[in-house]
């Protein structure tokens, strides 16, 4: 039953939280990112920063949603601890909020832009895996196709930003070598319900990396010693 409400409320909430955000749409008729161009640097890394918010925000629904639907309760502890490497595993990410303090305003837009390039082919897969799903509601697979879509329009908000901040020129992909996703989940589970939640974990974890680093980034941009 919790289940079967938490589906409904999803569904009906989900118009409300796509209308609240702000468009992110560089791309112009044809194909130049000219429309993030011409917004102020200001302007552009908050429409980034909501943008990077909201896609964690659906990322985390979406990955609870599954879990709450193909995972069985009973496995829900063994999932959170069994060993797997992400497809990001590779990237080297600070770990301690030090570390996070000391790195520069360019590696904090490259390593952005490094996370949401790993993940653009990987949840083109996950939306294709979803879709063979009988029982899959359709606001699960509305809200992993819509990750995946608004993943590409952060990319190319951050590419301007990276030209403005930075003054570089628009960069091509920058990151295509990924490590393959791997782990070891419960004999007893189907192999594809454990590689799907596993990703979406993964997943979840480097959206939330994306959106504190942008956030600490537009804190440097007004008091860069009080970056907590």
């Amino acid at each position: 039953m919790a289940v079967v409400q938490g589906t409904v409320w999803a569904a009906l909430l989900w118009p409300l939280i796509m209308t609240a955000s702000m468009p992110l749409d560089c791309k112009d008729e044809q194909g130049s990112l000219s429309r993030c161009l011409s917004i102020s640097q200001e302007k552009l890394l908050d429409r980034v920063i909501q943008h990077a918010e909201l896609i964690y925000r659906v990322s985390e629904e979406a990955c609870t949603m599954f879990e709450e639907m193909f995972v069985p309760f009973p496995f829900r502890p063994q999932m959170n601890q069994v060993g797997y490497a992400c497809i990001t595993k590779s990237l080297a990410m600070p770990s301690t909020k030090s570390e996070i303090q000391q790195i520069s305003d360019k590696w904090l837009l490259h390593s952005v832009l490094m996370l949401i390039q790993s993940w653009i082919e990987p949840l083109v897969y996950l939306q294709t895996t979803l879709d063979r799903y009988d029982d899959a509601p359709d606001v699960l697979l509305n809200k992993t196709k819509w990750v995946s879509e608004k993943l590409i329009s952060l990319e190319q908000g951050v590419i301007v930003l990276i030209k403005k901040m930075l003054d570089e020129g628009i960069l091509s992909n920058s990151y295509t070598e990924q490590s393959p996703f791997q782990y070891e989940g419960p004999p007893e589970m189907l192999e594809s319900v454990v590689r799907d939640y596993m990703l979406l974990n993964c997943f979840k974890k480097d959206a939330h990396k994306m959106e504190i680093f942008l956030k600490l980034l537009k804190c440097r941009q007004t008091d860069r010693n009080n970056c907590a």
